[in-house]
């Protein structure tokens, strides 16, 4: 089996490409952002961590993350995103490492493995393959501010708080150029299918 890290800066692109690379028969997609929200929604050592941190409001009555307080604490100070990513992070990748060994076990041909700080939080250690979606900042900023209904400006602040797509793109075994369109986007996506041997779409 192979496992494949596809990361890249926000409105890059790497979303479109894994949903189109894991298409592609014999593959399994495990997605970082899901695999957080779920340990942050049900591993009990996790969230008591979260509240040890950042205080019982970090969870409302019923339970639930409360995810735009956090959001606003964390991305408005770099110490406070700091210590949410070491909690979190570290039981991230141990979740992937568990999600490979299963796709291993379960006879999947090729794991594809979304993150967004695949290469700061260790994930390449875990994957093959790293694969980087890049584009243009200007380029970036427009696509999310269009997908999120946001200003521009308000992108632009996130894009601060993200690594330098430079670090990710320097541990790359591909990088793929996203200033096109999706149409090429895919074929980009497609070709990596076949250099992995997998079946084409259809």
């Amino acid at each position: 089996m192979t496992t494949v890290g596809v990361t890249g800066g926000i409105g890059s692109g790497k979303s479109a490409f894994v949903a189109r690379l894991g298409a592609h028969e014999g593959t399994r997609v495990v997605l970082a952002d899901a695999l957080a929200k779920q340990l942050m929604a049900e591993d009990e050592a996790v969230r008591q961590r979260l509240v040890e941190r950042f205080g019982p409001e970090t969870f409302d009555a019923e339970g639930a993350l409360n995810r735009a307080g956090l959001g606003a604490r964390v991305f408005a100070d770099a110490d406070e995103l700091a210590a949410l990513n070491g909690i979190v992070h570290p039981a991230v990748r141990q979740a992937l490492t568990e999600a490979v060994e299963q796709a291993r076990a379960d006879g999947v041909r090729v794991l594809v493995y979304e993150a967004a700080l695949l290469v700061e939080t260790g994930g390449e250690s875990v994957v093959d393959l790293v694969v980087v979606v890049d584009a243009p900042v200007e380029v970036r900023v427009a696509r999310a501010a269009a997908r999120d209904g946001v200003p521009e400006a308000a992108i632009l602040a996130r894009v601060r708080h993200q690594a330098d797509p430079a670090v990710a793109r320097a541990r790359a075994d591909r990088v793929v150029d996203n200033t096109g369109d999706l149409a090429a986007l895919h074929a980009e996506a497609d070709a990596l299918a076949r250099d992995l041997g997998l079946p084409p779409i259809g």
